[in-house]
């Protein structure tokens, strides 16, 4: 197991070279660039510009300014700068504890999603096509027809539109009221985070969560019509035992594949989630950065975003050799 992580970790190099490159290249085919707004300035001289496109390197060809950008990051560690804020692409990205808020929304999101998906896509599958199931369904397909930016405007408006939660000293957007924001932890602080939390896991988790279920209901079903479930009935097993030992036990298995695939999907979730409830995470800092064509803080947004795919992918296979022992990675 250890050759198997050191050797994928090893092929993720190569892999984020290439997502690099592709990604600078799409840069480039977008229309206009970080001076764009500024030449139709009429306050703004032409000088100005061309002082600007030197000072970021912005009058070099695409290949020379990728190669200095690469070489900087090989030789010392360096993103580049953002053109907007002046400041190195980790900070610009990361600043205000950007990062650890990205992995809570993330990680809870997904805990809260198969926590709940999951038991409902078992219930749903030893309920065959009874009112329960049928319920399910139809929810379930309602959660895939949503898109998440709607959802996000919808629940906004449910919240202060029509319930006035605002009203009631409960604020909406962010992670915190503004009493809580510098205070240290305790459980109202706690109970305030939890408060605002809610409405981005609904959000980002609700496709997620749809899809988990689904895709449960479909795996059981199908290990449930196996000839070795028949045989544990047969032997007179209780269908508590033959359900939860046996059957979900490899009804799973195809569900844990699907880990690493899902954390793009908290990702896309959660940049719609973090624009509309104000969420101070990388996705936010990600969509600032494509509004200003930012182009090297595009640039490492598309790669750390590419690595948390490239780590969940990972994460998928170990634990799918984990709960199934048929999996060796030798």
């Amino acid at each position: 197991m250890l050759t198997f992580i050191v050797r994928r970790t090893l092929y993720m190099l190569p892999l984020l070279l290439v997502v690099s490159l592709i990604s600078f290249m799409l840069i480039e085919i977008m229309p206009g660039d970080y001076l764009t707004k500024m030449k139709t300035n009429p306050f703004v001289t032409q000088q100005t510009i061309a002082e600007m496109a030197k000072r970021y390197g912005l009058d070099q060809p695409p290949l020379v300014r990728y190669w200095y950008w690469f070489k900087g990051i090989l030789t010392r560690g360096d993103f580049g700068t953002s053109f907007e804020t002046r400041r190195p692409v980790f900070y610009t990205l990361f600043e205000g504890g950007r990062l650890m808020w990205t992995f809570i929304v993330s990680l809870t999101t997904m805990f809260v999603t198969w926590a709940i998906a999951i038991p409902l896509g078992i219930y749903s599958a030893t309920h065959k096509y009874k009112l329960s199931d049928h319920t399910l369904t139809f929810f379930g397909f309602l959660g895939l027809s949503f898109p998440a930016f709607f959802f996000a405007l919808v629940l906004l408006w449910l919240l202060v539109g029509v319930f006035h939660v605002g009203q009631h000293g409960l604020g909406i957007g962010g992670l915190f009221d503004n009493r809580f924001i510098d205070a240290p932890w305790s459980f109202a602080k706690l109970g305030n985070f939890l408060w605002h939390i809610w409405p981005a896991w609904l959000v980002i988790g609700t496709i997620g969560m749809a899809g988990l279920l689904r895709y449960m209901r479909a795996s059981l079903l199908d290990t449930l019509s196996l000839q070795y479930i028949q045989t544990a009935r047969a032997k007179g097993l209780s269908e508590r035992i033959v359900i939860y030992k046996h059957a979900v036990r490899n009804a799973i298995n195809p569900l844990v594949s699907l880990l690493g695939l899902s954390l793009p999907n908290l990702v896309s979730g959660s940049l719609i989630a973090a624009t509309i409830l104000n969420l101070p995470t990388v996705e936010r800092a990600f969509f600032s950065s494509l509004t200003a064509q930012d182009d090297y803080v595009i640039m490492g947004a598309l790669l750390f975003f590419s690595l948390f795919l490239l780590i969940g992918n990972l994460v998928a296979d170990i634990l799918l050799a984990w709960v199934d022992p048929r999996i060796r990675y030798n």
